[in-house]
C-alpha cells in the first residue's frame, strides 16, 4: 500500500459554507501527483476541541501525513499550531528569527499606513512565532509560517489562504520531514476519458461485463456525468497499465462513436485547437451568451471570435439577425429554419466562416405540446455550405438546460470542423 495522507481544513467560516473550500482539493491533488493515496478530508470549526478530534481521527487511520491549512492568524480563534503541539506532545516555542521575519513583513505592509502603533501589532502577531519544539519553519508567504513537524504521522501545517498555502507548497515539499513521510510513496498513473452521447447507465454495464479482464480488479475507477458528458477516471500502478489497455479496448469496441477525448482535453480546448485560422459568430437565444462565453475563454490571442448575438425577442432575431419575420411567425422562433436563419445572420453581420446558433425554451413557462420545456433547436454552419441542424429534448431546470445546450453545441461544432457529422 502506498503513503496515505490526509486533510483537515480548519475554519468556521469554511465549515458554515461562507467560503467555500478551495484548498482540499488542491492540496489532494498535488498529493496524488505526488503518488500520496489520500485517506480523508475532514472540514472543521475553529475550535481547539474539534481540531483535535480530527487530527486524532486521522492518526487512528493509520495515515503518514496530515496536512492542514487555515488557523494560523494572529487572531484567538487561529488556534491549528497551538493543537497540533498538543497532539504530537511538543511545548510551543518563541523563534526569535521567526518573529524578526514576520516584524519586517508587518514594517512593510504598515508603511502606508498612518496613526498605527506598530508594537502593538507586533504583539499581537508574536503567537505566530510560537512553534512546536523540533518543527522545521516554512517562511511565511503573508505573515503566517508554515510548519513541518516530524512523526508519525508528520503533520504539515499551512496558511488557510489558498495564495499563500499554493505559494508554500514547494518548500514543504522539499523539506526533509515531509519528504521522509512519503518515501514510500507509490508513483500512480491517471487517465480521463470523455464520452458524450452516452448515458452513465451504458459505461456502467460495460464496466460490469470489464470485471471478467485480467487485471481489471487493480484499477481504480470513478465514473461521473459532468455538463452532459460521462466522465471516466482510472488510477492505477505502473505494472497496472495491461490491464488498463484491455479496458480502453472495450471501451472503444463499444462506445467508439461517442468517444471523444482520450487524453483528459476539454472538448473547448479541442475546438479552440480546430478553430485556429477560423472566424467564428453565434446567435444565441435561450442560452444567454453562454456559448460565446465558453468560445471566448479559450480563444486567448488567437481571437477567433468574430461577435455574438444574443436574441431574446423575435424583434432582436429580425432587426439584429436579419430573420425574416414571416419565417418566425410560420415556423415559430424554436425551429430548423430559424436556427438556421440565425446562423446564416451572424455569418453575414460579422463576416465570419463559421457561426453556432441556439434557439430554445429553457423554461420554466413557454412549452406547448408540440414543444415543451428543454426542446432547443442548433445549427452549425460553415463557410464550405455545410450547414449542420438538430433539435433535442435536454431535462432539467433553466439553468441545466441553458448549460447542457451549450454542450451540445460545442460537440455540434466539434463533429462538423471534423467532417463528423
Amino acid at each position: 500500500m502506498s503513503v496515505r495522507a490526509g486533510i483537515v481544513v480548519t475554519g468556521t467560516e469554511v465549515l458554515t459554507g461562507r467560503v467555500a473550500d478551495r484548498n482540499g482539493p488542491w492540496v489532494a491533488d498535488r498529493l496524488l501527483e505526488l503518488g500520496v493515496e489520500l485517506a480523508h478530508i475532514t472540514i472543521c470549526g475553529d475550535r481547539p476541541a474539534d481540531i483535535e478530534a480530527q487530527l486524532r481521527f486521522l492518526a487512528a487511520e493509520g495515515v503518514d501525513l496530515i496536512v492542514t491549512s487555515g488557523g494560523l492568524g494572529p487572531t484567538a480563534d487561529d488556534m491549528t499550531v497551538e493543537m497540533v503541539a498538543r497532539f504530537c506532545g511538543r511545548e510551543l516555542t518563541l523563534d526569535t528569527e521567526l518573529e524578526a521575519k514576520i516584524a519586517a513583513i508587518l514594517k512593510h505592509l504598515m508603511a502606508r499606513f498612518t496613526g498605527v502603533d506598530f508594537d502593538a501589532v507586533l504583539a499581537a502577531n508574536r503567537k505566530q512565532a510560537m512553534v512546536p519544539v523540533g518543527a522545521h519553519v516554512l517562511d511565511p508567504v503573508g505573515t503566517a509560517p508554515g510548519v513541518v513537524v516530524p512523526g508519525s504521522p508528520t503533520v504539515l501545517v499551512l496558511p488557510g489562504p489558498p495564495r499563500e498555502l499554493q505559494a508554500m507548497w514547494p518548500a514543504a515539499v522539499a523539506d526533509d520531514a515531509f519528504q521522509q513521510a512519503i518515501a514510500g510513496r507509490t508513483v500512480y498513473r491517471q487517465d480521463t476519458v470523455r464520452m458524450f452521447g452516452l448515458a452513465e447507465s451504458g459505461l456502467a454495464e460495460t464496466l460490469r461485463d470489464a470485471e471478467s479482464l485480467p487485471g481489471f480488479g487493480d484499477l481504480e475507477i470513478t465514473t461521473c456525468l459532468r455538463r452532459g458528458e460521462v466522465e471516466m477516471v482510472t488510477r492505477y500502478e505502473p505494472q497496472s497499465e495491461p490491464a488498463y489497455a484491455r479496458l480502453m479496448e472495450l471501451v472503444r469496441s463499444r462506445h467508439g462513436d461517442t468517444l471523444f477525448s482520450e487524453d483528459g482535453s476539454l472538448v473547448d480546448d479541442q475546438v479552440a485547437r480546430i478553430l485556429a485560422g477560423r472566424r467564428i459568430a453565434t446567435a444565441e437565444s435561450c442560452t444567454g451568451g453562454l456559448l460565446a462565453a465558453r468560445l471566448t475563454e479559450r480563444a486567448g490571442s488567437s481571437a477567433y471570435v468574430a461577435g455574438a448575438v444574443v436574441a431574446y425577442a423575435n424583434e432582436a432575431k429580425a432587426d439584429v439577425l436579419g430573420v425574416a419575420p414571416g419565417l418566425i411567425e410560420q415556423c415559430g422562433a424554436v425551429s430548423q429554419e430559424v436556427a438556421e436563419a440565425m446562423a446564416a445572420g451572424a455569418v453575414r453581420r460579422f463576416g465570419a466562416d463559421t457561426a453556432v446558433a441556439i434557439t430554445g425554451i429553457a423554461g420554466p413557462d413557454g412549452g406547448t405540446e408540440d414543444k415543451p420545456v428543454g426542446t432547443v433547436w442548433f445549427c452549425v454552419m460553415l463557410g464550405d455550405g455545410t450547414t449542420v441542424s438538430r433539435s433535442v429534448r435536454l431535462p432539467g431546470e433553466r439553468a441545466d438546460i441553458r448549460e447542457r445546450s451549450t454542450t451540445v453545441a460545442m460537440h455540434m461544432l466539434r463533429r462538423a470542423l471534423l467532417g463528423l457529422s
